[in-house]
């Protein structure tokens, strides 16, 4: 069983797709040194949260089914240190936090594994447009003000305001997966304010896994970027137009993946998405709250809760994502297109090229079976000769072919 684990169970939009793939590119390193990091794919954690959770998500809950449980098993057969990170973990109910935390042989009076749980925060400024953006880049139609109203409802009687308060709300969080973890093993990773340098962060994550003095390779190239206002409008449009017409595996590669990720993300001239500035007050409040229930409950921070509070926007500053610029909507919705137009192209080159080895499979096919053909009456012949019997019946079938042979 695993000495320790170290179960890190979010929030989005903290770094956490930079954190995983360093660990899935040196799981091997890690192994070697004694760390586990089991997975067999970069999604190996997300199915596995899927199938904790019994989520939905575009048909991948099917793919998932039993995942959680192998991954426990791997860790509980570690002899060391094991991690297990995913963002949307922090959503998880008290029972499916039970079920998770036995799974991974920790007991609530001590025994078992020791378990330590992470969670990595950022200001609700900029977590905020961030969350509406990752609904549009799933498929959301609503406007940013929808979005707003929808978090804002004190019932959150909607899916939307209540999965954002279930990955967000920091305090409920360590609450609901740290109700039998003593204090001293939660661990708060806080994001730096904007403007610090981006290695902080890491060196934060690293501090609070216990892999500074380990070897590891840092180039991971995969993050969960962010789309200006302008693209994030374009998204939102084709959502409205097209989504209904995409199946969930051809969305995620040709509008998340391709359009969204690979293309729009690059365009990094346009207008950010922010906060309004007339919904700063609120958050700052909210903010304050949170930050002195954090500190009552002795948690160990690696970083500052004062990061947490916010930067006030500036109106000055502000684009409206609900009345975008369409000037620059249609520069990207150009991008856009072009984009998808050399997809095209490609794909329609590799059909090509496709058939072509068809076509080749084909001919060669056939001319193995007429040469196949060929050698079996060969072989005949040649066993009809061998016999008395065999040349007689040859011969007299030589005498009839020649009869009915038409001249040339």
């Amino acid at each position: 069983m695993s000495r320790r684990v170290l179960l890190h169970v979010g929030t989005p939009k903290t770094g956490t797709s930079y954190l995983q793939e360093v660990l899935f590119q040196n799981r091997e390193r890690l192994l070697e040194q004694g760390v586990n990091y089991p997975a067999d794919r970069f999604d190996a954690h997300f199915l596995a949260a899927l199938d904790l959770m019994r989520l939905p998500w575009g048909g991948l809950e099917q793919e998932a089914v039993g995942a959680w449980d192998r991954l426990a098993e791997t860790v509980r057969e570690h002899d060391g240190i094991s991690i297990i990170s995913h963002e949307i973990l922090a959503t998880a109910s008290r029972t499916q936090v039970e079920r998770a935390l036995s799974s991974l042989g920790h007991e609530p009076d001590g025994s078992g594994a020791e378990v330590h749980l992470i969670v990595s925060a950022r200001d609700l400024v900029r977590q905020i447009p961030a969350e509406w953006q990752e609904n549009v880049k799933h498929r959301a139609k609503f406007r940013f003000s929808r979005f707003l109203d929808l978090i804002r409802d004190p019932e959150r009687s909607d899916r939307v305001g209540s999965w954002f308060w279930g990955v967000q709300e920091i305090p409920d969080i360590l609450a609901r997966w740290g109700a039998t973890i003593p204090p001293e093993r939660i661990h708060i990773v806080t994001v730096p304010r904007p403007g610090g340098a981006p290695e902080v962060l890491w060196q934060r994550f690293s501090a609070a896994f216990g892999l500074d003095d380990l070897d590891l390779d840092l180039g991971a190239d995969r993050a969960n970027v962010s789309l200006g206002v302008p693209e994030t409008a374009l998204v939102r449009r084709i959502n409205r137009a097209a989504a209904g017409d995409l199946r969930a595996h051809h969305y995620r590669y040709l509008v998340r993946e391709l359009l969204a990720h690979r293309t729009l993300s690059a365009r990094t001239d346009s207008p950010r998405l922010a906060l309004p500035p007339d919904q700063f007050d609120w958050i700052a409040e909210l903010t304050e709250e949170w930050i002195a229930e954090l500190a009552d409950k002795k948690y160990d921070v690696v970083g500052d809760l004062a990061d947490l509070r916010g930067t006030r926007p500036k109106a000055e500053k502000w684009s409206d994502p609900d009345r975008p610029s369409e000037r620059q909507v249609a520069s990207a919705a150009v991008d856009a297109l072009r984009t998808l137009l050399v997809e095209s192209v490609q794909r329609e080159n590799e059909l090509d090229r496709l058939r072509g080895e068809i076509d080749d499979l084909q001919r060669e096919l056939a001319e193995a079976r007429v040469s196949r053909t060929r050698r079996s009456m060969e072989r005949t012949v040649q066993r009809l000769e061998s016999s008395r019997s065999g040349s007689k019946v040859l011969g007299a079938y030589r005498t009839v072919r020649g009869r009915n042979s038409r001249p040339a």
